[in-house]
């Protein structure tokens, strides 16, 4: 599977801005945040483009563009990569001059395409996990976990991990001294 990682690109047509940013989704509420982001990073924009691919989710909004001229051929684009997990906002500024509705088209889809250029990335499966283990145990576990993301750690009577792991590096941490495991959630990595 591929994905993206974070990315912004920005030309002018005919007065016009587009900014196009890309970003690495994992569910719904990460996409309300960027769409957020972006509106409050770029508060004065006259448009807020979208399209996203989450699974078997594909939606694309125009944002008052002429219906079909600004979503769609940012989720065609997303698509055309076989992208998955990802988000594409293009933001425009308008320039007072009309681009028509191929124009749009083109500009949308450079935008998209633009953006995505040198940041498409492989992904593979992997979980966001819970681990605790004992004071005894905590040279081992940070050793195995070194290149690991650690999302949150909390020592108290006991040592909390919240990681994130490859579903090939799954088994081995399954074989460690630990106290408890729990998966929270499926999540896909980067793979490098």
């Amino acid at each position: 599977m591929k994905s993206v990682t974070e990315n912004v690109y920005s030309f002018f047509i005919k007065n016009s801005k587009f900014i196009g940013l890309v970003f690495p989704i994992q569910d719904n509420k990460d996409t309300v945040f960027y769409i957020n982001y972006v509106k409050n990073t770029y508060k004065d924009a006259t448009h807020y483009c979208y399209a996203y691919i989450l699974d078997n989710i594909r939606y694309a909004s125009d944002d008052g563009e002429p219906s079909g001229t600004a979503g769609i051929p940012i989720l065609l684009v997303l698509e055309k990569q076989n992208l998955n997990h990802v988000l594409c906002i293009v933001v425009r500024y308008f320039g007072k001059i009309k681009l028509g509705a191929a124009g749009l088209v083109r500009a949308y889809t450079k935008a998209t395409t633009e953006a995505l250029k040198n940041h498409v990335i492989v992904l593979e499966k992997g979980y966001l996990v819970k681990l605790v283990c004992t004071y005894q145990n905590l040279k081992m576990i940070d050793f195995f976990l070194k290149d690991k993301k650690i999302v949150h750690k909390d020592f108290q009577e006991k040592i909390t991990y919240e990681v994130e792991i490859s579903e090939k590096d799954f088994p081995k941490l399954k074989s460690l001294n630990y106290e408890a495991l729990e998966v929270i959630r499926e999540i896909y990595l980067n793979s490098k």
